[in-house]
C-alpha cells in the first residue's frame, strides 16, 4: 500500500470534525491577511516617500498614492468579511447539498431523460454556484468600479458596459464551462483510481489551447485588437524583437481604455509565432523610449526561460493537486460532515477539497511569489544590461505615480502578496540615483493612467 492510500484510510474517520477543521482554515487565513494588511496599513501612513524616490515623486503625487492604497486596503478587509460571512454561512446552513438536491430536482422536471446523470447534474451545479457567487459578490464589484476606482479617476466603464461585460462573461461561461467540467468528470469516471495521469494530461492541454485561444478567440468580444500604426515605435519594438530573434508576428494596439484608465502590455502566442499587445492608453501617456523599455524587461522574460519555467512548475503543482485529491475523492466522512451521506458526486469531493488545500495552497502561493520576484529582477537586470536603465527606471516611476501604486511596502506583505518587486526595490536594484521630478500634478493628465506592463505589473 502506498503513502497516498495509506494517508486516504487515515482521514477517512467517521467523527472526524471536517467543518470545523475547514472553517478554522478559512478564519484564520482572514485573519493571517487581515493581519499583513494592517501592517501594509501603516507604511501607507507614512508621509515622506523613500529616499529612491524623494527627488521623482511630488509631494502631492505620493499623498494620493498613500490615499489610494489606504482606500483599497480598507476595502480589502471589508471584501474579505463578507467573504468569510458567505463562507460560514453556506457551511453551517448545508448550502452545498441542498443546491445539489435543487438543481437534482430541476434536471428531473425539465430534462430528458438522457441528462439526469452525474456530470449533467454536476454542470447545472456549478452553473448554479456561480449564478449565486456573482449575485453575492455583486454588491463589492460595484463598489470597487464605481465607487472605489471612481474616486481615484481610474474607473472608464459605464453601468451599460459594466452590466454587457457581465452578460458576455456569463455566456462564455455557459458555452466553455460543461464540455470542460464534463471532460473532467468523465476522465476520473473511465479511470478510477488511476486518474491523477490522465486529468493532469488533460489540464495541461487545457492550458496550452486556453493560453493560444483567449487572445484570438475571446479577448475580442471584450476588446479592439488594431495593428500598430507605421511609425517611430513599430520601428524600434521590430528592431527589438530582431536583434533577439524574438518569433514577432504581429502587433496591436488594444483599446483598454474604454474600460480603464490603467494600462499594459504582454506577448501571446505558440514558441514560434508570438504577438505583442499594446495598450492605448500606455501609448498615449508614455515615451517610446520607455515603452521599448517596458517591451525589454517582457523580453527579457521570454530570453531567460521565465515563461517556460513557469509553465513548468505549475504542471508540477497540478499534479501535486491532483495526487491529493486522489486521497480525498472517496472520503466518506469529508462528504457526510459536509451533508452529503447518501451520495458522494465528484465535483463535490473538489470543492470541499480545495477548501481543506488552502493552508498548504498558502505556503505554495509565498513559494512562487519569491520566485516570481526574482525573475522580475532578473528582466529588469536583462534591460538594464540592453541599456534601458534610465528609460527602465524612468517608465516605472512615471507609470507607478500616474497609476498612484504602492511606492513601499511592509516586507512581510509584500512577500506573501507582491509577485512583484515594489518600485524602491527595482530602482536600488537598477543603481537608480535620485535626480529630478519625473512627473508632477501639472504635467499628469488625470485620466491617463497607466498600469505596468507584462504579467500583474511590469
Amino acid at each position: 500500500m502506498d503513502f497516498l492510500q495509506r494517508l486516504s484510510l487515515f482521514l477517512d474517520r467517521p467523527l472526524f470534525p471536517w467543518k470545523k477543521l475547514i472553517l478554522g482554515f478559512s478564519i484564520g487565513h482572514y485573519l493571517f491577511e487581515s493581519f499583513l494588511t494592517l501592517r501594509q496599513y501603516q507604511v501607507l501612513q507614512r508621509t515622506k516617500p523613500p529616499a529612491v524616490l524623494a527627488k521623482e515623486i511630488s509631494q502631492e503625487t505620493f499623498d494620493k498614492s498613500q490615499a489610494y492604497g489606504r482606500a483599497k486596503a480598507r476595502f480589502e478587509i471589508a471584501s474579505g468579511l463578507w467573504a468569510q460571512i458567505q463562507n460560514f454561512a453556506f457551511v453551517q446552513l448545508d448550502v452545498l447539498p441542498a443546491l445539489w438536491s435543487l438543481t437534482g430536482a430541476w434536471l428531473l422536471r425539465w430534462a430528458p431523460a438522457r441528462f439526469s446523470g452525474e456530470i449533467s447534474h454536476s454542470i447545472v451545479f456549478v452553473m448554479a454556484f456561480i449564478v449565486i457567487q456573482q449575485l453575492l459578490n455583486l454588491p463589492t464589484r460595484i463598489y470597487n468600479t464605481f465607487v472605489l476606482e471612481e474616486r481615484f479617476g481610474f474607473n472608464k466603464q459605464t453601468p451599460a458596459l459594466f452590466v454587457t461585460d457581465m452578460i458576455k462573461t456569463n455566456l462564455l461561461t455557459a458555452v466553455i464551462m460543461p464540455p470542460i467540467l464534463a471532460g473532467f468528470l468523465k476522465i476520473i469516471q473511465k479511470t478510477g483510481n488511476q486518474f491523477v495521469f490522465y486529468l493532469w494530461v488533460f489540464a495541461a492541454g487545457l492550458q496550452l489551447f486556453t493560453t493560444t485561444a483567449y487572445p484570438i478567440f475571446i479577448q475580442p468580444i471584450f476588446n479592439k485588437l488594431s495593428p500598430l500604426d507605421e511609425g517611430e515605435l513599430k520601428k524600434k519594438v521590430e528592431q527589438l524583437a530582431a536583434s533577439h530573434k524574438f518569433p514577432l508576428q504581429e502587433l496591436f494596439v488594444i483599446d483598454g481604455s474604454k474600460r480603464s484608465a490603467h494600462s499594459n502590455a504582454y506577448f501571446y502566442g505558440l514558441p514560434w509565432k508570438k504577438h505583442i499587445v499594446i495598450y492605448d492608453t500606455l501609448i498615449e501617456k508614455t515615451e517610446t523610449s520607455e515603452i521599448i523599455a517596458i517591451l525589454a524587461h517582457e523580453l527579457g522574460h521570454w530570453k531567460l526561460g521565465h515563461t517556460t519555467r513557469l509553465f513548468g512548475i505549475a504542471q508540477v503543482h497540478l499534479l501535486y493537486v491532483f495526487s491529493l485529491f486522489s486521497v480525498f475523492i472517496n472520503n466518506a466522512s469529508l462528504y457526510s460532515a459536509f451533508g452529503f451521506h447518501a451520495q458522494h458526486p465528484i465535483v463535490i469531493g473538489f470543492i470541499l477539497f480545495s477548501d481543506a488545500l488552502s493552508p498548504m495552497d498558502t505556503v505554495i502561493k509565498l513559494l512562487l511569489n519569491v520566485l516570481s520576484r526574482k525573475f522580475e529582477f532578473e528582466a529588469d537586470d536583462f534591460a538594464k544590461r540592453l541599456g534601458f536603465r534610465s528609460e527602465l527606471a524612468a517608465s516605472l516611476i512615471k507609470l507607478h505615480a500616474q497609476n498612484l501604486s504602492t511606492m513601499d511596502a511592509d516586507w512581510m506583505y509584500a512577500s506573501y502578496h507582491f509577485s512583484h518587486p515594489h518600485l524602491s526595490e527595482r530602482l536600488k536594484a537598477l543603481d537608480w540615483k535620485p535626480q529630478q521630478a519625473l512627473t508632477s500634478e501639472k504635467d499628469k493628465d488625470k485620466e491617463g493612467v497607466a498600469k505596468a506592463s507584462g504579467r500583474d505589473e511590469l
